[in-house]
């Protein structure tokens, strides 16, 4: 199919100037997943929390996912997906906005720490209804036969957003030198210049057109097997995909989050003829060696990291167009099973590299698990959406146990758990058709 069949629908009509206008959202969530990242390092030096509770950042950030997402649901119904999209926006201002007094905060470190997680809360659930809406809205602004490749191709701004995030957030952050930086004080910065770019969102969004399309049901009716509008947790397709999206976002959550830890741990000393060719602030020099800095690890992250997710968003939206999404989904998975292997058992340069290379092959497996699991459900689709988006709740709940497993064992043990949900995910994807033919009987 041709990039620009991509956009139209049956009807004749063109949406690929809404398309553009809805990947801004992808960039806008990206950014601010990305900014997160940099947190835990952060807090576990300036208020001397563990790697376990360093984690709260992550559940409590998509804890809001899953607490909102149904309200969310019920205001794309009510008010469509503009309406739904205005409202998103408007919450995530007033959370970057509560930074600037939450940075001021005084007490006890839990109360600090507190006061930090509840302005988190607040913009992931303005973020929450924009993941909700722009998702499957994607899914519906062209053909049928598209919809994985749109998603992903929408996606891939979602991955600029994550690089641009550790930058951003380790610039303000994170120390370039070998002592760490202990102060919250500038942690309110970042979420100024988000609150400036989603206020210039909100006119945008306003002004333009957003047609509230819907999803075509793909049906085959049987006789006997009365309407196919059943509820949705008889399809099987719909319901492991859930459980499947929970895993893929504990294990994505925890490999972004303790990347930095990771890095810092395992990473051999660097030659000073390479340390010279390093941007400044990467790394420090001490015992003739060159040691990589906590905002160096940042940018690996960013450039290293979220560059492959990036890559893999990309060249995923050309593979899925013409390969199989569910077999590549499957075989995605597998490649990183052996990656996490290679993390716990040999550390060093090439767990760092295996590291480095599960980002690409994840990059494809959260628009493709939405839009496997959405297949099919034609007016059902919101209302799965917002079932779907619970399911990041995965991203609040395992992390903490990768970071008690870091805490009591080793950082690279702590990978035994993006492992194990990979190995599930595999398993769905490879038998994803045999669910799906199942439901559409």
């Amino acid at each position: 199919m041709k990039f620009a069949q991509m956009f139209k629908t049956d009807d004749g009509k063109n949406y690929i100037s809404t398309f553009m206008l809805v990947c801004t959202l992808f960039l806008l969530w990206g950014l601010c997943n990305g900014m997160i990242d940099v947190l835990n390092k952060h807090f576990q030096n300036s208020l001397g929390v563990t790697k376990a509770q360093s984690a709260f950042v992550q559940g409590v950030w998509y804890s809001a996912y899953f607490l909102m997402a149904f309200p969310s649901g019920l205001v794309a119904n009510r008010f469509g997906y503009k309406g739904g999209i205005i409202t998103g926006l408007c919450i995530v201002i007033i959370g970057c906005l509560l930074f600037v007094s939450v940075t001021k905060t005084t007490g006890s470190t839990t109360f600090i720490f507190t006061s930090f997680l509840g302005a988190l809360f607040v913009v992931a659930s303005g973020l929450t209804f924009l993941e909700t809406i722009a998702n499957p809205y994607t899914t519906v602004l062209g053909p049928i036969e598209s919809s994985v490749a749109r998603i992903n191709l929408a996606q891939s701004c979602n991955a600029i957003g994550w690089i641009l995030g550790p930058i951003i957030g380790g610039m303000f952050i994170l120390s370039n030198t070998d002592k760490i930086n202990t102060s919250n004080s500038s942690i309110y910065l970042p979420y100024l210049v988000v609150a400036a770019i989603v206020v210039v969102l909100v006119v945008i969004f306003f002004l333009a057109p957003v047609p509230d399309l819907h999803s075509t049901p793909e049906v085959n009716p049987i006789v006997g097997k009365g309407d196919h509008d059943r509820p949705l947790y008889k399809e099987w397709h719909f319901v492991l995909a859930i459980c499947s999206q929970f895993l893929y976002c504990a294990a994505q959550t925890g490999i972004f989050s303790f990347f930095i830890n990771y890095v810092k741990d395992y990473m051999p000393p660097i030659s000073l003829d390479l340390a010279h060719a390093l941007p400044n602030g990467m790394v420090y020099i001490k015992d003739s060696f060159a040691h990589i800095t906590e905002r160096g690890a940042s940018t690996l992250l960013a450039a290293g990291g979220f560059g492959l997710f990036l890559t893999g968003r990309f060249t995923g939206s050309i593979i899925l167009r013409y390969t199989v999404p569910h077999l590549t989904l499957g075989v995605y998975s597998l490649i990183n099973i052996l990656m996490m292997a290679v993390v716990i058992l040999i550390p060093g340069w090439t767990s760092i590299i295996a590291l480095l290379m599960s980002f690409f092959f994840m990059s494809i497996m959260y628009p493709t698990h939405f839009a496997l699991a959405i297949r099919g459900l034609g007016k059902r689709t919101k209302l799965a959406s917002s079932f779907m988006v619970t399911a990041i709740v995965g991203g609040s709940i395992m992390p903490i146990f990768m970071g008690w497993l870091a805490d009591h064992y080793s950082m690279r043990m702590g990978f035994l758990m993006p492992l194990i949900c990979f190995i599930f995910i595999m398993l769905y994807a490879f038998n994803w058709r045999r669910f799906f033919t199942h439901d559409m009987g």
